[in-house]
């Protein structure tokens, strides 16, 4: 099978703002955001404290105070402000790699159990749309589009083989003329349709993960960016306004983290990611896409589209390896939007935005006990939305001393960067820069 390569070599918002950026994201116009929680003042004492109030952090203090367990997350902004809330909404199927790369690093026992482990996932979030309420305007359906025809036989090949070794049938192979007919563009050979796919609004998500945590007995507060975590049989963390002392801490930034923990930021790479929505398309988003499916491509710098509620095209595509945004982001994606979608040239872009998420060397999350009461999962490398709230309850299984889980994450793979934090930068641009054009070859 095809793999993305293992980077030997691969952002962050400063956390200063305390509202949306004025680049808003579609997401934020749709999701006005609730009242906003206070910002920590003083000292407070806690079972666990919690860094970042994103789908991994939120999940974590919500499985934990529905246990009865004190909880504590410090969030540097807002509910909702990292790639949690700003990301393209996709939910793929099984891990960040693929089962026969996951067979040959991790052996098939533990392949089998990291993919069982992402079905579970879609069962939590089932769970979490149905049972809680969570309103995130799920919609089924995924396509994976293969921009160079030598890749189509391979996105067949692995298709089959989930079907045969894994159970999973719902990806029906697609030539190039089934292809063209669900996604109208000459830019692509062929590919597949994820059934147990699909793709949601990532801020309603969020923002619900937070309401039902802090209705279990979470407190959240926000504005309240860590500034050092002083270590030892409790855990200190500091921020401008206060200190929570707790038995354990988890770190759950994914890119945000700079600064605090070494330990986590040698494995973590921050890169910046920009997505655009039209103005809505009316009877002419059919021009595009002819169902409501969810499409990411073969690039190793990835497209990805989706229809959203409202009939608009939201589609991600270039990264910049800055954890500064640029200031005109519109344009960036329009010119990758119309490499795939000539056709709608003369479409108004309504909105444009950005968001830093982590990456690993490998791909790999890197879930690990940095120390013995210090717990991280980061680096989803795109693969957050689906892993994030399942993350979050696997590490609130750690803390309850329920380790088999957490045990398998923490067995892959995920070396330092070379040259540590100093260095991430210049190689992830040199190595990025690299399969950006092989892309194009």
């Amino acid at each position: 099978m095809r793999t993305i390569p293992a980077l030997a070599a691969l952002g962050r918002d400063d956390g200063a703002a305390t509202a949306f950026p004025p680049a808003a994201s579609y997401y934020a116009a749709a999701n006005p955001p609730p009242p906003e929680r206070p910002r920590l003042e003083g000292d407070l004492r806690a079972d666990v404290a919690i860094v970042g109030a994103g789908f991994t952090g939120l999940s974590a203090a919500l499985h934990l105070a529905e246990r009865g367990v004190s909880v504590v997350v410090l969030e540097q902004a807002r509910v909702g402000w990292g790639a949690s809330g700003r990301n393209g909404g996709q939910v793929h199927t099984g891990q960040r790699r693929e089962q026969d790369e996951l067979e040959r690093i991790a052996g098939r026992d533990d392949a089998r159990k990291l993919w069982e482990l992402a079905e579970e996932a879609k069962v939590l979030l089932r769970d979490t749309i149905e049972r809680r309420g969570v309103d995130c305007r799920y919609e089924a359906g995924l396509i994976h589009a293969d921009h160079k025809a030598s890749y189509v036989a391979e996105t067949h090949a692995y298709a089959h083989k989930l079907a045969e070794d894994y159970g999973y049938g719902l990806i029906e192979p697609l030539d190039r003329e089934q292809l063209r007919a669900l996604v109208k563009s000459e830019n692509y050979h062929g590919g597949s349709i994820d059934h147990g796919g699909g793709h949601l609004d990532p801020l309603a998500l969020v923002f619900g993960l937070a309401r039902v945590a802090e209705a279990a007995g979470a407190r959240v507060h926000e504005n309240s960016g860590v500034r050092r975590i002083r270590h030892g049989a409790r855990v200190t963390l500091e921020t401008d306004g206060g200190t929570v002392s707790a038995d354990t801490a988890l770190i759950c930034t994914d890119g945000l983290l700079e600064g605090v923990e070494p330990a986590v930021e040698a494995h973590v790479a921050p890169i910046a990611n920009h997505i655009a929505a039209t103005a809505p398309l009316g009877d002419r988003l059919r021009e595009v896409l002819t169902s409501r499916a969810a499409v990411s491509d073969s690039r190793f710098v990835v497209y990805y589209y989706r229809p959203t509620p409202d009939g608009r095209l939201l589609f991600g595509g270039g990264e910049t390896y800055s954890t500064t945004l640029p200031a005109e982001i519109a344009p960036i994606v329009r010119r990758h939007m119309l490499k795939v979608f000539p056709q709608l040239r003369d479409v108004a872009i309504e909105h444009a935005w950005g968001g830093v998420l982590g990456i690993t060397p490998t791909r790999q999350p890197f879930v690990r006990a940095i120390r013995r009461n210090v717990l991280v999962a980061a680096g989803y490398s795109g693969q957050g939305v689906l892993l994030g709230p399942m993350f979050g309850k696997i590490l609130a299984e750690a803390v309850a001393g329920r380790l088999e889980r957490f045990d398998l994450l923490s067995r892959l793979p995920v070396p330092a960067f070379p040259g540590g934090r100093w260095l991430r930068r210049p190689l992830l641009v040199a190595a990025m820069s690299y399969y950006a054009l092989r892309d194009r070859l």
